[in-house]
Protein backbone atom coordinates (compact mmCIF):
# COMPACT_ATOMS: atom_id res chain seq x y z
CA UNK A 1 0.00 0.00 0.00
CA UNK A 2 1.21 3.40 -0.86
CA UNK A 3 2.02 5.75 2.12
CA UNK A 4 2.23 9.14 0.42
CA UNK A 5 5.49 9.88 1.60
CA UNK A 6 3.25 11.03 5.08
CA UNK A 7 4.63 9.32 8.67
CA UNK A 8 4.21 11.05 11.78
CA UNK A 9 7.24 11.59 13.15
CA UNK A 10 9.78 10.48 10.06
CA UNK A 11 10.70 8.38 7.28
CA UNK A 12 11.50 4.41 7.73
CA UNK A 13 13.99 2.08 5.38
CA UNK A 14 17.03 4.18 6.35
CA UNK A 15 16.11 7.80 6.52
CA UNK A 16 15.47 10.36 8.84
CA UNK A 17 13.49 8.99 11.95
CA UNK A 18 12.29 10.07 15.91
CA UNK A 19 12.71 8.60 18.91
CA UNK A 20 11.24 9.27 21.98
CA UNK A 21 12.44 8.67 25.52
CA UNK A 22 10.30 8.27 27.85
CA UNK A 23 10.11 8.32 31.90
CA UNK A 24 6.92 7.05 33.50
CA UNK A 25 5.68 6.17 37.08
CA UNK A 26 4.41 2.39 37.96
CA UNK A 27 1.01 3.31 36.65
CA UNK A 28 2.62 3.76 33.04
CA UNK A 29 1.89 8.26 33.35
CA UNK A 30 4.02 9.61 31.37
CA UNK A 31 6.60 12.15 34.07
CA UNK A 32 8.87 12.93 31.30
CA UNK A 33 10.52 12.33 27.61
CA UNK A 34 13.27 13.80 25.66
CA UNK A 35 13.34 13.21 21.53
CA UNK A 36 15.83 12.04 19.59
CA UNK A 37 17.20 11.58 15.79
CA UNK A 38 16.22 7.91 15.10
CA UNK A 39 19.87 6.98 14.57
CA UNK A 40 21.29 7.84 18.11
CA UNK A 41 21.17 5.25 20.93
CA UNK A 42 19.06 4.69 23.90
CA UNK A 43 21.40 4.68 26.39
CA UNK A 44 23.72 7.82 25.86
CA UNK A 45 20.11 9.50 26.67
CA UNK A 46 19.15 7.89 29.84
CA UNK A 47 21.13 10.58 31.85
CA UNK A 48 18.81 13.29 30.12
CA UNK A 49 15.62 11.70 30.40
CA UNK A 50 16.69 11.26 34.61
CA UNK A 51 18.20 14.87 34.62
CA UNK A 52 13.92 15.92 33.49
CA UNK A 53 12.24 14.25 36.09
CA UNK A 54 10.49 16.69 38.34
CA UNK A 55 8.11 15.53 40.46
CA UNK A 56 5.61 18.15 42.78
CA UNK A 57 5.06 17.29 46.14
CA UNK A 58 1.73 17.62 47.84
CA UNK A 59 2.74 20.23 50.20
CA UNK A 60 5.76 22.97 50.70
CA UNK A 61 9.09 22.55 49.02
CA UNK A 62 10.99 21.73 45.70
CA UNK A 63 10.12 18.85 43.45
CA UNK A 64 11.36 15.76 43.57
CA UNK A 65 13.98 14.40 40.76
CA UNK A 66 14.93 11.27 42.08
CA UNK A 67 12.72 7.98 41.65
CA UNK A 68 12.96 5.42 44.41
CA UNK A 69 13.89 2.29 41.31
CA UNK A 70 14.16 2.79 37.70
CA UNK A 71 13.53 -0.17 35.64
CA UNK A 72 14.56 -0.59 31.84
CA UNK A 73 15.02 -2.92 29.22
CA UNK A 74 18.71 -3.43 28.55
CA UNK A 75 19.51 -0.98 26.08
CA UNK A 76 20.03 1.34 29.09
CA UNK A 77 22.21 -0.78 30.92
CA UNK A 78 25.72 0.39 30.06
CA UNK A 79 28.13 1.01 33.36
CA UNK A 80 27.89 4.54 32.97
CA UNK A 81 24.10 4.56 33.44
CA UNK A 82 24.21 2.26 36.44
CA UNK A 83 27.34 4.39 38.04
CA UNK A 84 25.05 7.74 37.68
CA UNK A 85 22.10 6.25 39.38
CA UNK A 86 24.78 4.22 42.11
CA UNK A 87 25.85 7.88 42.28
CA UNK A 88 22.27 9.59 43.23
CA UNK A 89 21.28 6.55 45.25
CA UNK A 90 18.85 5.18 42.36
CA UNK A 91 18.10 1.16 42.79
CA UNK A 92 18.05 0.12 39.16
CA UNK A 93 16.43 -2.77 37.65
CA UNK A 94 17.19 -3.50 34.25
CA UNK A 95 18.69 -7.34 32.12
Amino acid sequence: MEADGREALGRSRGGPTSEIHLLSDDRARPLTWQTSPGQRGDSPMFIHVLDGLRIQRRGPGRPRSRPDRVRGDKAYSSRDNRACLRRRGIKATAP
